[in-house]
């Protein structure tokens, strides 16, 4: 597998142009499509993926060792697909609806002003984690280890407290009502 280190890549559509199967290291991907392409066994370590669509890709046994993800669109991911040795990554304004991080160790991932509507957390250890000014919407978490993890700012969650493991965590007192939904109380 060849290594690429240090390179740019703008505005290419992988769709079109098919990418290297390779070992990518302190890569830039900026303004690119990798809509629905297949990027199976492909190493990203330390990189970065800037305004680009990710939606609907094939990441069996694909690496993504402490990639930052900045304004994609990245739709439908199965990440418990892809290669879980040293598995990193943090977003930042992302769209990450219908994505599924079920069964991984994310300890302190940080997600800030991402929409992640529908995303499935099942059975995922999310300690530490923040959730910065997420929209939450419909998202599943569901023997999730969330201790300490910090959901202040999040909005549109529901998590039953009964379900996951939530010593520590941080949330505001506007959503104690999310906290509290399965209990079918009138708050005010």
């Amino acid at each position: 597998m060849n290594l690429i280190e240090d390179k740019t890549f703008q505005k290419i559509d992988f769709r079109v142009e098919a990418i290297e199967i390779a070992e990518y290291e302190y890569c830039k991907f900026e303004n690119c499509n990798f809509e629905s392409t297949v990027l199976n066994t492909i190493k990203f370590i330390d990189c970065e993926f800037i305004h680009c669509n990710l939606s609907l890709i094939k990441i069996e046994n694909t690496m993504f060792q402490d990639c930052k993800f900045t304004h994609c669109k990245t739709l439908g991911l199965q990440f418990p697909m892809a290669n879980q040795f040293n598995i990193g990554f943090s977003f930042i304004e992302c769209v990450l609806d219908h994505c599924n991080f079920s069964g991984l160790k994310l300890n302190k991932t940080k997600f800030t002003s991402c929409r992640m509507h529908e995303v499935d957390f099942e059975g995922t250890e999310l300690k530490k984690a923040i959730f910065n000014n997420c929209d939450l919407a419909r998202t599943n978490f569901y023997q999730s280890n969330l201790e300490e993890a910090d959901f202040t700012t999040a909005y549109n969650f529901q998590i039953d407290p009964d379900a996951n493991r939530i010593t520590g965590a941080k949330f505001s007192l506007q959503s104690l009502p999310a906290l509290l939904t399965k209990y079918k109380l009138r708050i005010s």
